[in-house]
């Protein structure tokens, strides 16, 4: 559904809503464009200092997946001061700030209210040469589609809140959604993508289907290539499933062909994920060497899962 009114064109906005694509980017001089995004959510973990830390990897995702380096931010809160007091907002405005440091950006201010529920988020502002930005559009049949982090994280943090998951399984789904983007992103910059996106809200078949949908392209993913957190499967079969997840899978149900796969491992590819990481479509040869690298660095997670194909019926087809 489109809310937004559609506005003339204008040369200097190179991108603006038209596409759903993660940030804004307006052209400043021949050399640098402007890149802006917001985000915050409610809390997904106990820890105020990770929470903080999530939502801000979650922010600056979007400046990476457009191709950018984050520059400043600006903190948005939502908080019931009188009911929980300032040392939990403080821990969550330090683990921000840590993070923001790690990006290499600044924290140059924000805007807090009194609400009856926290909220905590993050608008980024950074640049990127106007020919070197990166879009969620493009895609070529031919491609192969690389993702750089596990999926399951909406699963496996409904399962912290219903108290179904283990203290590793928390471990690790708290360092994977705290993870930057920076890594993966500056390590892309020595290729050619021709399309990227940020796995987030909306999953990876959802922020694949716009990808594909804007390519004019379909999409084949091979759901044994594709990263799944340890334990999110169990725990969809069981029902630890959020209702951001069901809504995706509602929602996508016309776009998606699935080959004998269950309702469960729809539902995890479905995932309403926060602080995701990248979707990449790129030649096959580039895509091999980009995994290598990204395995080096440690990410041992990421993979090729899929490959991109002349339009066809549905926007997506899964196979076993």
């Amino acid at each position: 559904m489109r809310l937004l009114p559609k506005q003339d064109p204008i040369p200097e906005l190179l991108v603006g809503h038209e596409t759903s694509d993660d940030a804004g980017v307006y052209q400043l001089t021949d050399e640098i464009a402007l890149i802006q995004t917001v985000d915050y959510f409610t809390p997904i973990v106990d820890d105020p200092y990770m929470f903080g830390q999530i939502s801000a990897a979650n922010a600056l995702s979007d400046v990476y997946a457009m191709g950018g380096d984050p520059k400043t931010v600006l903190n948005i809160v939502g908080y019931p001061i009188k009911k929980l007091g300032a040392h939990i907002l403080s821990e969550i405005l330090r683990g921000a700030a840590d993070k923001v440091k790690e990006a290499g950006a600044v924290t140059v201010g924000g805007h807090s209210i009194d609400d009856q529920e926290p909220k905590f988020g993050l608008s980024v502002t950074g640049l990127v040469h106007p020919e070197k930005v990166w879009r969620n559009v493009g895609a070529q049949p031919g491609d192969v589609l690389v993702l750089t982090k596990p999926i399951g994280v909406g699963i496996l943090t409904t399962g912290i809140k219903r108290s179904a998951v283990t203290p590793e399984q928390e471990h690790i789904v708290t360092e994977t959604m705290a993870e930057l983007n920076k890594n993966a992103a500056e390590a892309l910059r020595k290729y050619t993508p021709h399309a990227v996106t940020d796995v987030t809200g909306f999953g990876l078949l959802g922020h694949g289907s716009e990808m594909s949908r804007g390519s004019s392209v379909s999409f084949e993913l091979q759901l044994s290539r594709i990263p799944v957190l340890e334990g999110t499967y169990s725990l969809a079969k069981a029902g630890v499933i959020p209702g951001g997840s069901k809504a995706n899978h509602t929602w996508l149900e016309n776009d998606i062909h699935y080959e004998e796969i269950s309702a469960e491992e729809q539902i995890v590819l479905c995932d309403a994920i926060t602080s995701g990481g990248l979707l990449v479509a790129m030649t096959e040869a580039e895509a091999n060497q980009y995994v290598e690298d990204l395995h080096a660095m440690g990410m041992s997670h990421a993979a090729i899962i899929g490959t991109v194909t002349d339009k066809n019926e549905k926007l997506i087809y899964v196979k076993k």
